[in-house]
């Protein structure tokens, strides 16, 4: 018997000007755009909630979208290519509310990035009373006055980042004359700088920055001539944060001159600097010091820490990274408990506390709440026992690469109550079984992670293990091997055997390619 035909539904018919659907079909679009009774400033909040890839592609779903979208974006990042000069006036005649600008250019093409004329082009269309933040990437074709006709084009600027820029020095000279609100200041890897020979008393005679009363942070990264800014620096009295790094030169005297002049400084971040106790010494005049990052300064050592902590009793975090000098131990930091009562975070890397200082950490610096200890020798159980009974506050716990084991772990189960986070990493003496009793002792808002992996295993296995893979894996590899179906007849044999031999040579060349050639007998 023959099924009945099927019988497909009628489409439904609607009235002109009842619900807003056509009377087509149930896949046909509505009639009627429902966003039209939405305001513009409730359209506005879900773009401000997509994406920028989905913001960009509602933009160009009808000119409503569109208005709206271009009069509330506030954020634009734009690739900076030499044809930039030539679209800014019609870019900038849509978004008028851009705040936020980045410009970039692509390492490959710094060739073709934007230059001076562009960049004239760009300033004259820019939405100069509105524009506060300007990012500068990859701009090698730029040059001083470049930079000049931006900044003179943006007099509300508060912050600016430049970075893998040809300009030199004295284009900040022209941003501080244009921009008398500049608040944050970032330079990182200019290539237009002088030579390291002579440069920086060359460039402090010849010049003249002007007061920047309003500099709150600069940040100077990757810069073979850095000290070509400390006039700059210097010149910034109501300067709050700084941040030297991995800039080449000798930093005890610009240290001296920039803390005599910026005394007001909170934070300060010196890493892989050429400085010593002589720059640690000129921090003492910071007495509302409350931030410090050491990052592998070699020839920093106790007195200078000494020297810190007896002036600057504000102090919050400290991170010391002595890049295992053992120049840093207990006498700086028993000065540190002693100095800096309020401190709140301390990271020890490659330093050698013992009981003697953390002891007194303890009991001086009851606030303690997060403390690391990474690649400490001389930490070991006894310190953590100490830990647990003397900083009562402590809520966060890192130790990396110390000699600790179960004994001292143990201690924590009835000391620090307000721990609520441990992470351990190669401390080969602890157990996952401890850590597993912590977990229950503590209860179910305590966490602990331990990994007791290497740091070169995770590149390179040791031999042993890479031999105890090797034979699991090549067991593995045999196993398939012996489980093919092989034929039982010729006439099998000579259907399948390219086959076979293809799996075969697949095998072997996967063991060849794992673990190599086999070494001879």
């Amino acid at each position: 018997m023959a099924p009945p035909p099927s019988q497909s539904p009628a489409p439904m018919q609607v009235a002109a000007g009842s619900s807003g659907y056509s009377s087509t079909s149930y896949g046909a679009p509505p009639a009627w755009d429902y966003t039209q009774g939405l305001p513009d400033e409730i359209l506005a909040l879900v773009f401000v909630s997509l994406s920028p890839a989905d913001r960009n592609a509602c933009s160009l779903a009808c000119a409503r979208w569109k208005e709206v979208d271009a009069a509330t974006r506030h954020r634009l990042s734009l690739d900076a290519r030499a044809g930039l000069g030539l679209a800014a006036p019609a870019l900038f005649a849509r978004f008028t509310a851009v705040t936020k600008l980045a410009l970039r250019c692509a390492r490959g093409s710094g060739a073709d990035s934007l230059a001076d004329d562009g960049a004239s082009a760009v300033a004259a269309a820019l939405p100069s009373e509105r524009l506060a933040r300007l990012k500068l990437r990859g701009l090698r074709q730029l040059s001083d006055a470049g930079l000049s006709s931006l900044a003179a084009a943006a007099p509300a600027l508060r912050k600016l980042s430049v970075a893998s820029c040809t300009f030199g020095p004295k284009a900040f000279v022209a941003v501080l004359q244009s921009c008398p609100n500049l608040e944050d200041l970032s330079v990182k890897r200019l290539r237009g700088l002088p030579d390291t020979a002579g440069a920086a008393s060359a460039i402090t005679e010849d010049i003249v920055f002007p007061p920047a009363s309003s500099l709150r942070s600069v940040c100077l990264k990757d810069l073979y001539s850095a000290l070509c800014f400390v006039p700059l620096v210097a010149s910034s009295p109501n300067l709050r944060s700084l941040k030297i790094l991995r800039c080449s030169g000798a930093w005890d005297l610009p240290l001296e001159v920039i803390t005599a002049r910026a005394p007001g400084l909170v934070e300060l971040h010196l890493e892989k600097l050429q400085v010593g106790d002589r720059g640690l010494a000129a921090l003492s005049a910071c007495r509302n010091l409350e931030v410090l990052f050491l990052v592998k300064t070699p020839e920093c050592t106790d007195m200078g820490i000494i020297r810190v902590a007896e002036k600057c009793h504000k102090l919050r975090k400290l991170h010391i990274d002595g890049w295992r000098t053992n120049r840093i131990g207990d006498f700086g930091l028993m000065a540190v408990a002693r100095g800096c009562p309020d401190l709140l975070e301390l990271v020890l890397i490659g330093a050698n506390p013992t009981v003697l200082s953390l002891r007194m950490l303890g009991e001086q610096c009851r606030r303690l709440e997060r403390l690391a200890l990474c690649g400490c020798e001389t930490v070991g159980d006894a310190e953590i026992i100490c830990l647990a009974e003397r900083c009562a506050a402590l809520k966060k716990l890192c130790i990396k690469g110390c000699p600790v084991s179960d004994r001292g772990m143990e201690a924590l189960n009835g000391g620090c109550p307000s721990l609520v986070k441990v992470k351990l990493k190669r401390c080969r003496g602890v157990s996952y079984e401890c850590v597993e009793n912590l977990k229950v002792t503590r209860g179910e808002s305590f966490s602990i992670s331990l990994d007791i992996v290497l740091e070169h295993d995770a590149g390179t296995a040791s031999e042993n293990g890479a031999l105890e893979t090797g034979q699991a894996q090549i067991t593995e590899l045999t196993d398939q091997m012996a489980g093919m179906d092989l034929p039982t007849n010729a006439a099998g044999a000579q259907s399948s055997s390219a086959h076979t031999i293809n799996r075969m040579r697949s095998v072997v060349s996967a063991i060849r390619r794992r673990f190599g050639n086999p070494p001879p007998l």
